[in-house]
């Protein structure tokens, strides 16, 4: 057997080289650290990169140079680690995935004036729940109750946390001990694994479900109905579509059938669609449900409305009330930075120009593709500009491998399942390595940059990235590149 000779030998790094925690943490860079952060925070740094150079030492899965030990080599590992450890978990990303209301990214963007009354609930004392005419304690509800009233019609309105909240009150508050009604095809399945029948279970009411998956029929309603029958739950399926062979009951039978039977009819629209936009079109309406008598609708805050994460509920104040009164209520209420987003929110509404125009989801929804294919070209013209700057051009990107293309966006948040967005992305084909690598490495960036790859290529698309993100996006790809 072949020997290693002395000198690979003696490089090689055995525990004792590791240097001490003292001399490490005497390294100018260790010791600016310790300005910033606790001594006892820098210190485990220090502890836990020994430690580890110490394991992969011993379990000699790799080699490690004598010099890679020393207080010097293990400084900028300590740095990295505090640095890391530091920085908040939760952090701003670049979306360009072509998705708007990203469910794992957040879902809907707030506009500045939600960003702004945000910020003061947050830093100072509020109105939350107190009558500054009379000096006695409020309603948070008083905040957005008049809004939501005025915008839709509606008789009485109540805020909660989010929608499956506020179907479940829905349904504890009129149902409980009894049975509830729902067509089989509107047994949707939400984010996260959570269920409407999980949803009806927790809320005490029995399910009872009517029809098949595709057809569904009034009679079918009739046949089902008991004494113990309390309520019909209408369940739009935000985030899918039954097409082809299906049918099922139209909303003004079942009101008259839940009405002339003396139960109360829910109806669950979810992505919450106010805004006139041409894309809502076949999206059910709010004031249309209420007019048609509903007894309480439900959707969300920050799906196609556009704001923070909410269950508004709508409808007959004698229903509406009884939600308002149930012990659930508490457990389920919204906090006052929702309240406060919500209520600058809806003022936008007031106007339907403006919220289309400031509000960030209507206004990803509705730019055009024209619109989102400019842009795509301004971000391709900074980054030839950028990169000509860098010494980088010669070899990536030659104008070839930059392109506007064409490209399907989507809703996201279970909207709009299949309606198709037109959208434009800039390909990037890098000259060295593979896309995915490339789309690794952006993810992996600070901030992180989402995007697809396809046919070889990086496509960034354009339609959920913003004219002020183009900067922060430019150096993020010049970074991933370099």
């Amino acid at each position: 057997m072949t020997q290693p000779d002395d000198q690979s030998s003696a490089s090689r790094a055995v525990p004792r080289d590791l240097a001490p925690v003292d001399e490490v943490l005497r390294v100018p860079q260790v010791r600016e650290l310790r300005e910033r952060f606790p001594k006892e925070v820098v210190t485990a740094a220090v502890r836990a990169v020994l430690g580890r150079l110490r394991d992969e030492i011993l379990k000699g899965d790799r080699e490690i140079d004598a010099s890679q030990v020393t207080a010097e080599s293990v400084a900028p590992w300590v740095v990295a680690l505090v640095e890391r450890s530091a920085r908040p978990s939760l952090r701003r990303v670049i979306n360009a995935l072509g998705v708007v209301g990203h469910t794992n990214l957040g879902r809907s963007l707030l506009p500045d004036e939600c960003v702004r009354a945000v910020a003061a609930a947050a830093a100072f004392y509020s109105d939350l729940e107190i009558d500054i005419g009379s000096g006695e304690r409020g309603s948070r509800q008083v905040h957005v109750h008049d809004a939501l009233c005025d915008l839709t019609g509606a008789e009485d309105a109540l805020v909660v946390n989010n929608n499956a909240g506020a179907v479940l009150l829905a349904l504890a508050a009129t149902a409980r001990g009894g049975e509830v009604m729902v067509s089989r095809g509107q047994l949707v399945e939400i984010g996260d694994g959570f269920r409407i029948p999980d949803i009806l279970r927790e809320s005490g009411a029995g399910l009872v479900e009517v029809g098949t998956t595709n057809r569904t029929y009034l009679r079918d309603f009739e046949q089902a109905w008991t004494d113990r029958t309390r309520a019909v739950l209408r369940v739009h399926t935000s985030n899918y579509r039954i097409v082809g062979f299906a049918t099922e009951p139209s909303l003004d039978e079942l009101l008259a059938l839940a009405h002339g039977r003396d139960a109360v009819m829910i109806d669950d629209l979810g992505s919450g669609a106010l805004a006139g936009l041409e894309l809502f079109a076949e999206e059910p309406s709010i004031r249309e449900s209420l007019e048609a008598g509903v007894d309480v609708v439900t959707f969300s805050g920050d799906k196609l409305l556009g704001g923070p994460q909410a269950g508004i509920v709508l409808g007959r104040s004698e229903v509406v009330g009884a939600m308002r009164r149930h012990p659930l209520a508490r457990a389920l209420r919204i906090d006052k930075l929702g309240i406060a987003a919500l209520d600058a929110l809806l003022r936008l509404y007031v106007d339907p120009a403006v919220a289309r125009r400031r509000v960030p989801t209507l206004a990803m929804l509705d730019a055009s593709a024209d619109e989102v294919a400019a842009r795509a070209a301004r971000l391709g013209e900074m980054l030839i500009e950028r990169f000509a700057g860098t010494g980088l051009d010669g070899e990536w990107p030659a104008t070839g491998d930059l392109e506007v293309v064409s490209t399907v966006a989507r809703a996201g948040a279970g909207s709009l399942p299949v309606t198709d967005i037109d959208s434009a992305a800039l390909a990037l084909r890098p000259a060295h390595g593979e896309a995915g690598e490339l789309a690794d490495r952006l993810r992996h960036g600070d901030p992180p940059v989402l995007a697809r790859v396809q046919e070889g290529r990086l496509l960034l698309d354009m339609r959920a990235v913003r004219d002020e993100e183009l900067d922060d996006l430019v150096d993020a790809v010049v970074r991933a590149v370099a």
